[in-house]
């Protein structure tokens, strides 16, 4: 029990060691990336780094994308709480804002979209601007693999989202909800 101990405060240690003297993280933070004290993760795909602010105590896993889709503008416009997991492949397309609050679980899959395309038949719709409007993750939020969350989406505090749902309206707080479109299924228990 004691050499397992010793041997993940090892991995860790090395693991912070390689994120600290990476030079793409220290790129990143000198574009303007906050990154927390104790945050473990793998390099993330990051499109502009001054509008990503990481909390402390964070695990981020390979393959996310912290993407801010538009033109420059002072950030941060992805802020992700304190002890917040971020599971494997998770896809950040942002333009207005996202709040992640912590002590939240994001399993590996999941995408936030807080915009979309114009449709009017006027113009591309590639070319048109469309509505945007920030997410919120309240905190100690669970999110099961695969979950999509759309533009203006509010998730309370303490809710669950099933694996697979695309959440398109706001969770009050404590509820478990699941489907396409995600509806309420069940409580969480005291």
């Amino acid at each position: 029990m004691l050499l397992q101990r010793l041997g993940f405060r090892i991995r860790s240690v090395l693991q912070r060691i390689r994120q600290v003297f990476s030079p793409t993280m220290l790129l990143y933070r000198i574009l303007g990336m906050r990154i927390g004290s104790n945050t473990a993760m793998a390099v993330p795909d990051v499109s502009w780094p001054h509008q990503v602010s990481i909390g402390s105590g964070c695990i981020l896993e390979k393959g996310i994308s912290l993407k801010f889709d538009g033109i420059w503008k002072p950030g941060p416009s992805i802020v992700i709480g304190n002890h917040v997991f971020l599971g494997r492949d998770t896809e950040f397309n942002i333009r207005a804002g996202i709040t992640v609050g912590s002590n939240s679980l994001i399993a590996g899959g999941c995408r936030f979209i807080d915009h979309d395309h114009g449709t009017s038949t006027h113009r591309l719709i590639r070319s048109q601007a469309g509505p945007e409007s920030p997410i919120i993750i309240g905190e100690d939020v669970w999110l099961g693999a695969d979950v999509i969350v759309l533009k203006g989406v509010v998730i309370h505090r303490g809710s669950v989202i099933a694996a697979g749902s695309v959440v398109t309206s706001d969770v009050p707080p404590g509820e478990i909800w699941a489907g396409i479109p995600a509806r309420k299924i069940s409580e969480r228990s005291p």
